[in-house]
């Protein structure tokens, strides 16, 4: 007997295939569960499918006529159906962010896994999952666990009491050791129930391999695995397999049953892992943008993690020094509306009170008013003279500037020619290591030229700062500070008679090549270097024990962004990299030195103070009073075309379309607008808002207006457009 089966299909952003969800229909002659993986033929090509839940709206369909459906190549019944609440979560991920469920849960699946035969998969399931039980994850370890503080201990306290009714927000300052916490809970957790599975997902690729070192060194190879992007496609499979750990009764593999890894560390991805078995998710870093994907379903895994804690009963943890708005506002008082329960610990591990610094142990942070410095300084003379201090003392300096390359734009001072790149609203940097110019969006390099290409000017010079500039003036300015050897640091005799100093850059320049970022780190941990520059990839998440001074040089731009999210993520940016002074209670006293032409802001008044919640308070009441988010919902529909008319007239055909809806629902449509950086490779760019003060009204709204989004592609207004997305709770307008 031939069954009907709804099977979910990777599927075309806009075709008629992705408006009834990625799901198609065919035959087969098993009655497959909800789940499992198939094989199946989709035009001329076979692609991998996954047996769905029939939905409401489908039973409600006519039938359809059997002879013209096409039956399932193949079932691959060595694996295990995947869950249900996998498959609630990928329906809810779907219907949220405005996308098709096919595309959304082919594109959770390892990609190597699209490729696989049944008998393949078989063989390589074998080859994964070895016979038996893995390890237990919760026998005591050999080392000596540390001594937690107070605050940790209070708050490990009250996750052990507390059910997973609510998110937890841990609000722990910078180093006051809230990887520990992630730690013990784990550990508390697989020691109690020894099934339960945990997953700890960091923001980047980067923060993955110290945190996975710690993890093994507590639980031991065999419990942890890593799921990234920077992995390749057959160890993505392996971690895949590892963590769904459930082989199919079905098949001869079936006397190898296993149990699933225990422990599963990744960045936004690994929100889709198979975790059969999960009761503890851990977001570090919650507030950090890189939780949110920017292609494809524009999902944030942080919002996710919340949700699929409640689908599978799983605690949910999300940490920070600097929580995102959102999370803080949700965590405030019950009694006041709030949803997350707070746990705070502000104070550092091993703090020692000190009358010129903040308690806690925090950096004391000093701002530079460079109004007054002298005229075109990058460093003032008092951050210049502290630098030299710590660097005679045999300690580490850390000066941060978030933009890459030697300057940003270069200028001729003849005709105000500028290194505009020919294909991006946008300028090309200059990269003086190997004399380019670089467009940072489109890729679009080539030589800098030997004059003006306007007017033949040979005076064409940089604009603004880079940070390979900074570590090439740093080099000048030190040149006659000595490093002191390690066996007289802090001496005078050290201070004269040691070596030149050690300057190193760390950016996405260099470390383009694999091993380079982790061969630069171990220099900086191994004390082989004086003065770090970097960007933000050294902000946060790096535990640097020998740096007790950090400089910020120009962060001014962030606070005269068009964009209302910009001082958030200025003061979480500033706030993460001043934590990575001081982390070593034995140093002394830290500091970190703002140079500023604006010292009496307010933001930078409560970075003085480490005061995140006045920062905090001050934002949410502007932003009630503007009734921005969290206090509305957004949606930005973005369209891509030739011409930045044509993008803007699809967008406003749309909401001419969408108005007879909105109104009803209190939703509010805004005309098309260029995007900040309107042209990209030659395609233009621009959006139209839609903000409502219901996150339900908003979500009916753009259920309804999907249809006619879609119809208007054959519509004379959506002829030129090449792409078009939507894209819910945006964090960039």
């Amino acid at each position: 007997m031939a069954h009907l089966l709804p099977i979910l299909v990777p599927t075309p952003a806009h075709s008629k295939i992705h408006l009834a969800g990625g799901m198609l229909s065919w035959l087969s002659e098993q009655a497959l569960p909800p789940g499992t993986l198939v094989r199946v033929p989709l035009g001329k090509r076979e692609v991998l499918g996954i047996v769905w839940d029939r939905s409401a709206e489908a039973l409600d369909t006519p039938a359809v006529d059997a002879d013209k459906l096409r039956p399932v190549t193949e079932a691959l019944t060595a694996l295990a159906p995947l869950t249900e609440s996998w498959r609630q979560l990928v329906d809810f991920t779907a219907r949220y962010y405005q996308r098709s469920a096919g595309e959304v849960a082919l594109a959770a699946l390892p990609p190597a896994l699209r490729e696989l035969s049944g008998e393949q998969l078989a063989r390589r399931i074998k080859k994964t999952l070895r016979a038996g039980t893995r390890p237990s994850a919760a026998d005591p370890p050999a080392q000596p666990l540390p001594t937690l503080t107070a605050e940790q201990a209070a708050a490990l306290d009250t996750l052990a009491q507390r059910d997973a009714s609510a998110p937890f927000l841990l609000f722990g300052a910078t180093g006051s050791g809230k990887t520990e916490v992630y730690l013990r809970a784990v550990q508390t957790l697989l020691a109690r129930d020894p099934q339960a599975q945990a997953l700890v997902m960091v923001p980047e690729i980067n923060l993955t391999p110290q945190l996975e070192a710690r993890f093994v060194e507590r639980f031991g190879g065999d419990a942890v695995v890593s799921m990234h992007s920077g992995m390749t496609h057959p160890q993505r499979l392996q971690s895949w397999l590892a963590a769904h750990g459930r082989l199919s009764n079905e098949g001869e593999t079936a006397n190898a049953i296993t149990s699933p890894v225990r422990i599963v560390l990744g960045t936004r991805m690994a929100i889709f892992a198979s975790l059969p078995r999960l009761r503890l998710i851990v977001v570090d870093e919650e507030h950090d943008p890189s939780y949110k994907q920017q292609e494809g379903a524009r999902y944030s895994a942080r919002d996710l993690a919340v949700y699929r804690g409640r689908l599978d009963n799983a605690q949910v943890i999300l940490g920070s020094a600097t929580p995102s708005l959102e999370s803080w506002h949700h965590s405030r008082p019950a009694d006041e509306g709030g949803r997350y329960i707070r746990l705070a610990m502000p104070s550092r591990v091993g703090a020692i009170a000190r009358p010129d610094a903040p308690s806690g142990g925090l950096p004391q942070v000093r701002r530079v008013d460079m109004r007054h410095q002298p005229k075109g300084a990058v460093f003032s003379p008092p951050l210049l003279a502290a630098m030299q201090e710590r660097i005679a003392r045999g300690e580490q300096c850390l000066v941060f500037l978030n933009r890459r390359g030697y300057a940003p734009v270069l200028h001729c001072a003849e005709c105000d020619w500028k290194s505009e790149c020919p294909h991006c609203s946008a300028y090309r940097v200059f990269h003086k290591i190997d004399r380019t110019l670089r467009c940072h969006h489109c890729g679009y390099t080539e030589r800098v030229p030997r004059a003006c290409p306007s007017c033949g000017s040979p005076d064409i010079r940089p604009i603004g700062r880079g940070t390979e500039q900074i570590e090439e003036h740093l080099a000048e300015l030190l040149a006659h500070v000595r490093r002191p050897d390690s066996s007289r640091a802090g001496t005078e005799a050290a201070a004269t008679d040691g070596s030149p100093v050690r300057i190193a850059r760390i950016d996405a320049d260099t470390t383009r090549r694999k091993g380079e970022l982790e061969a630069q780190l171990a220099q900086v941990h191994g004390g082989e270097v004086d003065v770090l520059v970097g960007t933000q990839m050294i902000a946060k998440g790096h535990d640097f024990r020998r740096i007790t001074l950090v400089a910020v040089i120009n962060p001014d731009t962030a606070l005269f962004s068009s964009d209302f999210r910009a001082p958030e993520r200025l003061f979480s940016l500033l706030m993460q990299v001043a934590g990575r002074a001081g982390r070593d209670s034995a140093a002394g006293a830290s500091e970190v030195w703002v140079q500023t032409e604006q010292p009496t802001h307010p933001l930078y008044e409560a970075l003085k103070r480490h005061d995140y919640p006045a920062f905090a308070a001050q934002q949410l009441l502007e932003r009630e009073q503007a009734g921005l988010p969290p206090f509305s919902f957004q949606a930005l529909v973005r369209a891509e075309a030739r011409t930045q008319e044509g993008a803007q007239a699809f967008l406003n055909a749309a909401s001419a379309l969408g108005q007879d809806m909105a109104s009803p629902l209190a939703v509010m449509l805004y005309p098309a607008v260029p995007m900040s950086v309107q042209r990209v490779a030659n395609v233009e760019r621009a959006q139209m808002l839609v903000e409502s003060a219901s996150r339900a009204a908003l979500q009916r709204f753009l259920s309804q207006w999907q249809a006619k989004l879609h119809a208007l592609r054959d519509a004379p207004e959506g002829q030129g457009i090449l792409r078009w997305a939507v894209d819910v709770d945006p964090l960039a307008i």
